[in-house]
């Protein structure tokens, strides 16, 4: 293999543990696996994750749905993003539960469920400030009112979806307007089974006095991850489930004043050792790494230099032991020996963010998935 990815699903495991003990007893875990798992790869991911404790899935569209379908039948599948009107059956074949944001999906699932005799589950989404989808929430109780009356549909839970979580002044706007829709609409007590749910791994506050939420969202948190500062869980010390790494390809000499890669954008302030690794933005360093990230080998961090390649990225050897050599393993996102490079790192030498650089790894990188348990 010339780059490949390293999926250690115990981590998987130890961190989904490690969440569920910081979260109230009651509250359901609501597995986020959309993009193939953020690029873990859903299916060798969600099939731990089942083994462990999660109550729900959430999914971005009906084909991530139906890969976990495929898996088994036991796991509630919520879709997250708008069904095209072509995929509504799917509903009906899959059982699985789509977010309702229209009077239209109303019309359109009431008619499938009388077509197919059967009662279609529905989580309603509320727009408090995101701009995207659900209902604006001044328009919620219209479309309470059209599911009540709907006889083929069962609400079965209630969500939001935050803009900016850092900024405490608009997230306690949403929440008051979400919570306004609540009261409103829904008088106690509720279902057991019924969920309410907004607050994801980079906005939880679930654990604040006299929340409304009962069940969290949790995404990259689950993978290692780290949420922002003001999350409820920045504190927790999950571990990363990835590794990138590639291989040596090349290493050759070159004299100083000899300049690197495409648009020539470093050059040689000394005679210099450069190697060539066998990965590139084709597979997944972001382009703009080139001269500002760096990368592992034998332990030692070396610098990435020249621009960074579709198939091949450049770092400087120079002051690395001689005998360095093709095949050596260069590792991008993790450790080795006592050295390492975050996966945080790496996304802001390329001036990205890391869930962008996670779904990014592309489809010619396999994925070696380390499937000892606990």
């Amino acid at each position: 293999m010339r780059s490949w990815a390293e999926i250690d699903l115990a981590r998987l495991e130890r961190n989904l543990r490690l969440i569920r003990k910081s979260i109230p007893s009651n509250f359901k875990y609501v597995s986020v696996v959309k993009a193939d798992a953020y690029g873990h790869g859903i299916l060798h991911t969600a099939s731990r994750l089942m083994q462990s404790g999660v109550d729900l899935f959430a999914v971005a569209n009906v084909k991530e749905a139906c890969e976990i379908r495929e898996m088994g039948s036991g796991w509630p599948i919520l879709i997250l993003g708008p069904l095209l009107e072509e995929e509504d059956e799917a509903l009906i074949e899959l059982d699985i539960i789509p977010s309702l944001s229209s009077l239209d999906e109303v019309r359109r699932f009431q008619d499938l469920s009388r077509l197919r005799k059967r009662k279609i589950k529905v989580h309603l989404k509320v727009d408090t400030g995101m701009g995207r989808m659900g209902v604006w929430w001044e328009k919620a109780s219209e479309l309470f009112r059209a599911i009540k009356s709907a006889d083929g549909i069962e609400l079965k839970g209630i969500l939001t979806h935050f803009a900016e979580p850092a900024h405490e002044g608009f997230s306690q706007l949403q929440k008051d307007r979400f919570q306004k829709i609540i009261d409103a609409n829904l008088p106690p007590p509720l279902p057991s089974d019924f969920i309410i749910h907004a607050d994801n791994s980079s906005s939880l506050k679930v654990l604040q006095k006299n929340s409304v939420f009962n069940a969290v969202r949790i995404g990259l948190l689950q993978f290692g991850v780290t949420p922002p500062s003001h999350s409820a869980l920045a504190h927790l010390e999950v571990e990363p489930v990835l590794s990138f790494h590639a291989k040596l390809a090349l290493v050759k000499d070159l004299p100083a004043q000899t300049s690197l890669s495409y648009g020539r954008l470093h050059t040689l302030d000394r005679d210099s050792r450069i190697g060539i690794i066998s990965a590139g933005y084709g597979d997944a360093i972001p382009l703009h790494c080139g001269n500002q990230a760096s990368a592992l080998i034998r332990g030692t961090i070396y610098p990435i230099v020249g621009r960074v390649t579709m198939d091949q990225t450049l770092i400087d050897l120079t002051d690395a032991p001689r005998d360095l050599q093709n095949g050596e393993v260069v590792t991008l996102i993790g450790e080795q020996k006592s050295n390492k490079i975050p996966l945080e790192t790496l996304a802001f030498h390329g001036k990205t963010i890391p869930w962008e650089l996670l779904c990014s790894i592309t489809k010619r990188v396999p994925r070696i998935y380390l499937t000892k348990r606990e």
